[in-house]
């Protein structure tokens, strides 16, 4: 669909809207959450919380997720006017060389900020910029392949926290698999929310290539592979603490499988996909207890 040629180039409310403020603060939130609680002190003994490298990172990290949202709504303009008209906002509220303008320019600060971290993080975020610009190009659109990428890459923007500083590599691990694993149940959940306009536009997704009912079965085995692999390092840590609260939010995750197996329709996959969003953010606050 083409943009209006009235359309703005450039609105700091569609600014806002497309590199989904929110889910950024959820990341910025959950580093943070990392470095305080797992990591404490910092390469040269300081407290974390007084290493500038750390704001350093989270802010290049931040960076180019928001460059990466901007880049999936570019790509997917047309998709999103089918499955979401409400939301687009390339074409209404910026036009789509701004959008290639910003996410250059974001990618460029995100990556030199990271080598200025040291030249291993800068590596890491470039090797990060790149899989979300393939994601967005060609990557979505082939099953479970882009799932994958986006689940990997939640993963990595914990697991960058420990390795930047070498410390409590395991425990912050098993955060980097629990991420990995919700996140890539909600990216599957969110093919099958998505499936009008990604049919319509000749995407192959897991609903459209397997079908509907064995893409929940998909769901419900990497479901049993998460709750394996999170059993399997807890036990490898042997911290009581985690295991209580791994345990009881075992019993959210399985509320979450029922509303699931019963879902059917949009509205519910919709909901099923903000859940999923809680239970990460569930498990990053146990980071306090541990």
């Amino acid at each position: 669909m083409n943009q209006p040629e009235s359309s703005p180039i450039f609105t700091f409310q569609a600014f806002v809207k497309i590199i989904r403020l929110n889910n950024l603060l959820m990341v910025a939130f959950v580093q943070l959450l990392t470095a305080y609680f797992l990591i404490e002190t910092s390469r040269e003994g300081i407290p974390v919380l007084q290493d500038w490298n750390l704001y350093l990172l989270i802010i290049s990290t931040v960076i180019l997720t928001a460059s990466g949202y901007m880049i999936n709504d570019y790509y997917d303009v047309k998709i999103d006017y089918v499955n979401r008209p409400n939301e687009v906002v390339i074409g209404r509220g910026m036009k789509r060389r701004m959008v290639m303008i910003l996410h250059t320019f974001l990618n460029v600060v995100g990556i030199a900020l990271g080598y200025l971290i040291h030249p291993r993080i800068g590596v890491i975020n470039f090797l990060a910029a790149f899989l979300l610009w393939l994601y967005s190009n060609s990557l979505k659109r082939l099953p479970f392949i882009g799932n994958l990428t986006v689940a990997g890459l939640t993963g990595l923007s914990i697991w960058i926290v420990g390795y930047y500083y070498q410390d409590a590599q395991m425990l912050i691990l098993t955060y980097s698999i629990f991420a990995f694993f919700i996140n890539l149940i909600r990216e599957i959940i969110k093919d099958i929310e998505d499936r009008p306009g990604d049919r319509k536009h000749g995407c192959r997704t897991l609903p459209i290539v397997v079908g509907f009912r064995n893409t929940k079965k998909i769901i419900f085995s990497v479901a049993a592979l998460f709750v394996l692999s999170i059993l399997v390092v807890t036990v490898k840590i042997n911290d009581p603490a985690l295991f209580i609260y791994f345990g009881l939010l075992g019993v959210l995750f399985v509320f979450f499988l029922y509303r699931l197996y019963i879902a059917d329709r949009k509205t519910q996959f919709t909901r099923l996909s903000r859940m999923a969003k809680i239970i990460m953010l569930t498990g990053a606050v146990s980071m306090a207890f541990v």
